[in-house]
């Protein structure tokens, strides 16, 4: 039930058709009477600059989740940008602080490592190999960094996208081992396909698999397959996996309490979610 005292979270984006956010929150929300509520906003790119400026004009405006198109524009829309949406480019949520300005922060890739620990692994420390240097490759790289991966490999076909990547890990990440030019996944404890290869049947791999540790983690972002042709190589070669689609359930608890709600964990929301 929406009342006068629910507090909204703008789903923005365009075209609105395959959101799946208010499938996966209002669920979770009703069934334990937070009185907040996702809802889809459709709204074009030649719109959003002033759009997003008044979405937080209203009072009982909580944030916002901003998806395609908007989330590289969100990062120069915004008064405070994370250090993660900094190094990606790019802004998935927004919020207002105590004193009115707008905070903007980027949770894929957070959503990517929290996936990975709560699968028994480390990050701290370890050596992490990222191919696709996009805005998920992005967000990917930064949220490693931030969880303290020691060396931090990424790759992409635009080399200069990966030397970009690369350098604001640097800026924000001095400590940290950061390479590029190579997408060989020998020797990396986490190995992450951030390209969109494995979208289309017969898509080449975007590694050698052969040459990937048994020991390995190796996870993927591309959710329209659960098990793309990637992740069973990597699976029949001992690694252990992550679907594209955790990386989704993982960061909604992220979002909450960025947003300062109640939060819960992945499989509660996997299991209440109505995505059809």
């Amino acid at each position: 039930m929406i009342t006068g005292t629910t507090r909204l979270i703008a789903h923005l984006g365009y075209p609105t058709e395959s959101f799946k956010a208010p499938m996966i929150y209002n669920p979770y929300f009703e069934r334990d009477g937070i009185d907040a509520v996702v809802v889809p906003m459709g709204c074009k790119a030649e719109d959003y600059p002033d759009f997003l400026k008044l979405v937080f004009r209203l009072s009982n405006a909580l944030g916002a989740l901003v998806t395609m198109p908007h989330k590289v524009t969100t990062a120069g829309l915004v008064d405070i940008l994370s250090p993660t949406a900094a190094i990606a480019g790019a802004c998935n949520a927004v919020r207002r602080d105590g004193e009115g300005r707008l905070v903007g922060d980027m949770f894929d890739g957070e959503g990517f490592v929290r996936g990975v620990l709560r699968k028994g692994r480390q990050v701290a420390g370890r050596a992490a190999l990222v191919v696709g240097a996009g805005g998920v490759g992005s967000a990917i790289a930064a949220s490693l960094a931030r969880a303290g991966a020691a060396t931090l490999a990424v790759y992409d076909t635009q080399a200069a996208s990966a030397d970009a990547l690369a350098g604001r890990l640097r800026e924000h990440y001095p400590q940290q081992h950061v390479l590029t030019g190579s997408n060989d996944p020998a020797g990396f404890d986490i190995v992450v396909n951030a390209t969109p290869l494995g979208m289309k049947a017969g898509d080449p791999l975007p590694l050698e698999v052969a040459r990937l540790d048994p020991s390995a983690f190796v996870g993927e972002v591309v959710m329209k397959q659960e098990v793309t042709a990637f992740l069973a190589a990597a699976g029949a070669r001992g690694c252990q996996i992550q679907v594209g689609t955790d990386m989704l359930f993982e960061q909604i608890p992220a979002y909450l309490e960025f947003f300062g709600l109640p939060s819960t964990t992945a499989e509660d929301l996997r299991s209440i979610a109505k995505l059809g």
